[in-house]
């Protein structure tokens, strides 16, 4: 029945991963809100892990879910489950190619699903923000005692570093692996 539960809640989440894996994140947000699998921290943990492994983030984190939930069966039906909806939509595209691209009804819908997307995608990097800078019990009344200043002035630091011009065409994965590092150094999970 689990494995049942995993593909419907990732299908759902499939469904409506218009804008690509960044934007299945509120979605993650809302099934760890309402089952409980995971906690918002262990899903910042999930986004990075996604983040730095190959493939797209969406699959990658729906697959980490089910295995955390149900082994590797769970992995599977959650993958399936995930990438489902796409596969459906896209064989009836393919059928109705010609119709599709000369509707105006449907590029209208495609042109109102890139701000909804561009939400999705900037709901998720705020929630990640706040999971990654904040402390977990934070509130606005005593913000300034909650901020993560180690983890905030790596990403400061990030950030400058990135956008050099010498540092600019280096592989991100320089820059991943150094963030491990100096969070391994500096125990950042405390932090």
């Amino acid at each position: 029945m689990m494995l049942l539960r995993l593909f419907w809640e990732f299908f759902k989440i499939g469904l409506f991963a218009v804008g690509g894996g960044m934007a299945t994140i509120p979605f993650l947000y809302d099934l760890s809100d309402r089952t409980g699998w995971f906690t918002h921290t262990q899903l910042a943990d999930m986004i990075a892990i996604s983040e730095s492994t190959p493939g797209p983030i969406g699959v990658n984190m729906a697959t980490y879910v089910g295995y955390e939930m149900s082994g590797i069966p769970g992995s599977i039906f959650t993958t399936l489950g995930f990438v489902a909806p796409s596969i459906i939509i896209i064989i009836i595209v393919s059928l109705f190619l010609q119709k599709f691209r000369e509707n105006r009804y449907v590029e209208s819908a495609f042109y109102g699903l890139r701000p909804a997307s561009s939400g999705l995608i900037a709901s998720a990097a705020l929630s990640v923000a706040i999971v990654a800078l904040l402390a977990e019990d934070w509130s606005f009344a005593a913000l300034p005692g909650c901020i993560r200043w180690p983890a905030v002035a790596l990403a400061v630091f990030l950030f400058i570093v990135t956008n050099l011009k010498k540092t600019k065409k280096w592989h991100p994965i320089v820059f991943l692996g150094f963030s491990a590092v100096v969070g391994i150094v500096f125990g950042f999970a405390g932090a």
